[in-house]
C-alpha cells in the first residue's frame, strides 16, 4: 500500500498546539498534587493542635508573628476577667435560624485584652440581659482563632456605626469599644455545659480537599491530548491516495 506524503504543516501545527496543551495540562495536575501533599500535611497539623493539651495564650512578645499556619487552631488557655459591657454579638447562620457569635473581651492580669468567642445564641438570646454573664475571675481553654478581616463572597461587611457585625474582627470591634492592648486573635471557648448559653465548642475544623479529583482530571486531559495528537499524526502518515 502507497500512502501519501503526510501535510507536514498541518503535523507541525497540531504538534506544537499538542505539546503545549500536554505541558500545560500536566503542570496543573502536578500543581494540585502539591496541593494535595500541602493540604494533608495542613489537616495533620491542625488535628494535633486541636487534641493537644493546651498552652498559654500568646502574649504581646508574640503577637507580631501570629499567623493563620502556624498557630490557628492551637489549643490555649488563658485567664482574666471579662468585660462584659464590651460584648459584640456577631451575626452567622445557625441550625435553628440566625444566631449570633458572643464575642467578649477578657482582660488578664497583664493588661492586655483577648476577645473570647464564648459560642452561639439565637436571635432571642441576642441581649445580653437574656442570659447571665460571667463574674469575676476566668479560666478559658479554647482554640486560637485569626481575626477575620475578609468575609466570604456573599457576607455583608461590619457596620461599627451601628454596632452590626458579620465579621468576627477583634481589631474593628476593639475601635469601636475603645479598648487598647487587644490580641491580634480570638479564641473560640470550648463547651462549658450543653446547657448553658452561648454554647461554646462550635469550631468547625474542616478543609475541603478536591486536589486529588483535580489532579486526575487534568492529567486525563493531558492523555487525551497526547492520543488526540496520536490519532492526527497516525493518519497523517497513514492517508491513501483515494484520501487526498
Amino acid at each position: 500500500m502507497t500512502y501519501l506524503k503526510p501535510r507536514w504543516p498541518r503535523l507541525i501545527l497540531v504538534t506544537l498546539l499538542a505539546l503545549i496543551g500536554a505541558v500545560g495540562f500536566g503542570s496543573l495536575g502536578t500543581w494540585q498534587v502539591h496541593r494535595l501533599h500541602w493540604k494533608l500535611d495542613l489537616i495533620a497539623r491542625v488535628d494535633s493542635r486541636v487534641h493537644a493539651d493546651p498552652v498559654p495564650a500568646p502574649g504581646p512578645a508574640d503577637w507580631p508573628k501570629i499567623n493563620a499556619a502556624d498557630y490557628e487552631y492551637m489549643r490555649v488557655t488563658l485567664r482574666g476577667t471579662f468585660l462584659n459591657g464590651d460584648e459584640a454579638q456577631v451575626y452567622t447562620p445557625t441550625d435553628w435560624g440566625p444566631g449570633y457569635w458572643v464575642l467578649t473581651p477578657l482582660r488578664r492580669d497583664d493588661g492586655t485584652v483577648v476577645f473570647v468567642n464564648r459560642g452561639l445564641v439565637p436571635e432571642a438570646m441576642k441581649a445580653p440581659a437574656t442570659r447571665p454573664a460571667p463574674e469575676g475571675e476566668q479560666t478559658v481553654t479554647g482554640l486560637l482563632r485569626i481575626s477575620e478581616t475578609k468575609g466570604w463572597l456573599f457576607s455583608q461587611p461590619n457596620e461599627p456605626a451601628k454596632d452590626k457585625w458579620h465579621l468576627r474582627d477583634v481589631g474593628a470591634i476593639a475601635a469601636a469599644r475603645g479598648l487598647t492592648d487587644v490580641a491580634p486573635y480570638f479564641v473560640d471557648q470550648e463547651m462549658v455545659s450543653p446547657e448553658a448559653w452561648p454554647k461554646g465548642g462550635q469550631t468547625v475544623v474542616k478543609f475541603r480537599n478536591a486536589h486529588l479529583s483535580y489532579a486526575l482530571t487534568w492529567y486525563g486531559l493531558m492523555l487525551f491530548v497526547i492520543g488526540a495528537w496520536g490519532y492526527v499524526a497516525y493518519t497523517e502518515f497513514h492517508r491513501r491516495p483515494d484520501e487526498a
